[in-house]
């Protein structure tokens, strides 16, 4: 007896549909189980997160410059970039403040010991706020830690302090209710889901900072420092702002106002994202640290690499211990192994003044002239591939007229490879439905 035609239908339907999830599952399964595996170790944090004492020094004759960072942690160019850009001055204490003292794990996995808990801080200052307060990106946390955070934030933008947020640092602002009514900006790639969030914000965008008075906020990451310099122009004035910039190398300086930004949105170039997070193989780099390194140096390589781009795994090393690393203006690090003992892709030694390390095959990447995050580009175009070197450029927001990119295309074989995995799904179940009918037609 035939089957109506109204039974057979949903049952094709329901087989199509199956055959299809067979195909598309696992390769999804496979990119995602790899993408958050990736994401996960971004901020991953040291075995042991006892930090070693430390005394900054402490000139009550300067207004004082605090960066705020989160005991998940904190992103390393938001972090560094304003950090080095006020200390090049010498004319602010500069200090980092979490909730505890403990060691705080900047994006990439790079370990700083805090100079200052909250109440340290308080006991240092006299219980008076500090003049500056930088908010850099900071990951997820508990809804009591960022209460904890936002409550410290409003009590110092109350006694006076100047609140600048640095790229998606802007939503920890927004979070503590500091930019209610007021002009803000941050990164493109999250304007879309703050002016969701927060409404009561006028975010702007195509702009490296916004100045609403008392509160400052900024573009993508590098425009933290376009953020810092107009600080610094405002306390100091413009020749104090042009020193700085152009001590830590930053020739984009816009004096009194600032500079224009192109309007960023996500394009088809972009998807390469995608792929290095998913099904492209990422290579290990030990990115070794050492005294008196520059700070904005040390983010060029954990930022470019790791955030966005997706491009490797980056592990902070020694050169032949695991001792506290003293950078250029004062921050402590702690590496989590030692250069000499440790099996990496490749091993990198940040900073134009890095002395050669004998006995290890490394690459140091700033010993040509140029600004830190221009040379990592280009190591990353050399080594990677140009299209993910002009993304990360993109999101970092360093102008792309800039880097003279060589290196790799288009990498086609990852880009494919959940096709090639769909395809090996559909000849196997080819071969095991040969292979049943030819069973069931023998006598």
């Amino acid at each position: 007896m035939t089957e109506p035609a109204g039974r057979r239908w949903p049952r094709t339907l329901v087989a199509v549909g199956l055959a299809v999830a067979a195909v598309a599952v696992p390769p999804t399964v496979v990119g995602v189980t790899r993408a958050k595996a990736y994401l996960s170790s971004l901020y991953e944090p040291p075995r042991d997160t006892t930090a070693p004492v430390t005394a900054p020094p402490y000139d009550p004759a300067k207004p004082t410059v605090v960066v705020l960072l989160g005991n998940e942690g904190a992103h390393v160019g938001d972090v560094l970039g304003p950090h080095e850009t006020f200390a090049a001055t010498g004319a602010f204490n500069v200090y980092t403040v979490a909730p505890e003292r403990k060691l705080v794990t900047l994006l990439g996995g790079l370990d700083l010991v805090p100079d200052f808990s909250f109440a340290e801080l308080d006991a240092r200052l006299a219980g008076a706020a500090p003049q500056v307060v930088a908010v850099p990106q900071l990951p997820d946390a508990a809804p009591a830690a960022r209460e904890r955070l936002n409550a410290w934030l409003v009590r110092q933008a109350g006694n006076g302090a100047l609140v600048l947020g640095v790229c998606i640092g802007a939503e920890v602002v927004a979070s503590a209710g500091l930019l209610a009514g007021r002009d803000a900006t941050s990164h493109w790639f999250r304007l879309g889901k703050l002016e969701q969030r927060y409404p009561e914000v006028r975010w702007l965008r195509a702009t490296r900072y916004v100045d609403d008075g008392d509160v400052i906020t900024t573009g993508g990451v590098l425009s933290g420092i376009d953020g810092a310099l107009r600080v610094i122009e405002r306390r100091l004035g413009t020749a104090a702002a042009t020193g700085a910039a152009n001590a830590v190398g930053w020739t984009h300086y816009s004096p009194g106002t600032p500079a224009p930004l192109p309007r960023s949105s996500f394009g088809p170039r972009d998807t390469i994202a995608g792929v290095n997070l998913t099904f492209r193989p990422r290579p290990t780099i030990g990115v070794v640290v050492t005294d008196g390194i520059g700070e904005i140096e040390l983010a060029s390589i954990f930022a470019t690499y790791t955030e966005a781009a997706y491009a490797a795994r980056t592990v902070t090393l020694g050169a032949g211990s695991t001792a506290p690393v003293r950078t250029r203006h004062g921050l402590v690090f702690v590496p989590r192994g030692d250069a000499f003992a440790v099996s990496v892709d490749r091993l990198l030694v940040p900073g134009a003044a890095a002395h050669r390390l004998q006995g290890l095959d490394a690459e140091y990447p700033h010993a040509q002239p140029g600004f830190a995050f221009d040379l990592a580009l280009r190591d990353m175009a050399r080594t990677i591939d140009v299209p993910t070197a002009r993304w990360r450029a993109k999101t970092l927001e360093y102008p792309l007229s800039d880097p003279d990119l060589t290196g790799a295309g288009w990498p086609w074989l990852p880009t494919l490879l959940p096709f090639l995995y769909a395809l090996l799904i559909v000849a196997l179940a080819i071969v095991a439905l040969r292979r049943r009918n030819t069973v069931r037609s023998r006598p």
